[in-house]
């Protein structure tokens, strides 16, 4: 990036210093003011760019801010959380379209954070239910909300504390990939005009269990949202949707179904990717990598 070239890549390389003395990538930190309830994290991102034959692009690695209590996020619609990762996710974008470098395709991905929609979901899976709310004595702070059947002997549906989203039947999150749940993924939306996702066809990726017999099994922490993602300019799509001889094979999926995999299910895009005349030279593979 300092001396704007490419440098041929043939094998493997490492680089053990610290990688904001590597010239071979741009990395970012968010501004300390982003979140001001944490301390200033590791949150940010790091560009790489890639030229085959013709073709350039940038592989940008995202981490965004995750949501600090299960209770303020259930407060609004959207939550207050989401407003902090469209700040940051804008700032990534804006610092890769400036006019330091040439513009070129971009595919952003990592962990995004991104959650559903928190009071639509629990108003939607708890629609028939009753709200008891628990305060703590000394500062009248609501600690837990506890939701139970009208009926049925008022069994509880939902369990919600800071770091508690305890829903009784994770099926819902499962069955059909979680689909039902899609229309409550809703931060995307506000970058429609700038970013592109191909259809999610598998579950929630996050939070998983780590205890390693429990491959499917979803941790009670948060409740199950799509936060690992690969988001593309729109040139970038165009990129990898265009076929040669009828041939188009992309694949957007995730890795590890049913094997533990640490709290996130890694998530990867494959495409083949074609030189300027359309005559496809290599296979591309951007893998969504969990920080």
């Amino acid at each position: 990036f300092l001396a704007k070239r490419y440098k041929k890549v043939t094998g493997k390389e490492i680089y053990s210093d610290t990688l904001e003395s590597t010239p071979m990538l741009e990395k970012e930190k968010f501004p300390q003011d982003y979140f001001p309830e944490c301390k200033w994290s590791r949150k940010g991102f790091i560009r790489t760019r890639w030229c085959i034959t013709d073709c350039a692009f940038d592989l940008v690695n995202i981490h965004l801010f995750h949501d600090a209590s299960n209770l303020i996020a259930w407060e609004t619609s959207p939550s207050v959380y989401s407003g902090i990762r469209h700040k940051a996710l804008g700032y990534v974008l804006d610092r890769i379209l400036d006019q330091r470098f040439e513009k070129v395709s971009y595919f952003v991905f990592g962990d995004f954070n991104f959650r559903l929609d928190a009071k639509a979901v629990v108003e939607t899976l708890c629609a028939k239910a009753t709200m008891q709310t628990i305060r703590a004595a000394d500062t009248n702070e609501v600690v837990k909300l506890i939701f139970r059947e009208s009926d049925n002997d008022r069994k509880v549906m939902l369990q919600l504390e800071k770091k508690l989203f305890d829903y009784f039947n994770q099926d819902v999150f499962r069955d059909n990939n979680g689909t039902a749940l899609l229309e409550f993924d809703r931060e995307l939306s506000v970058f429609k005009d700038r970013l592109y996702e191909l259809d999610i066809s598998f579950p929630p990726s996050y939070p998983y269990s780590e205890d390693s017999s429990q491959g499917r099994q979803y941790m009670n922490t948060r409740c199950p949202a799509w936060c690992d993602r690969i988001l593309m300019s729109h040139s970038a799509k165009e990129l990898i949707l265009k076929s040669e001889n009828d041939e188009k094979i992309v694949i957007y999926d995730h890795i590890g179904p049913n094997v533990c995999m640490g709290d996130h299910k890694p998530v990867f895009l494959s495409f083949r990717i074609a030189a300027g005349a359309g005559k496809p030279i290599a296979n591309v593979h951007k893998c969504c990598v969990v920080q």
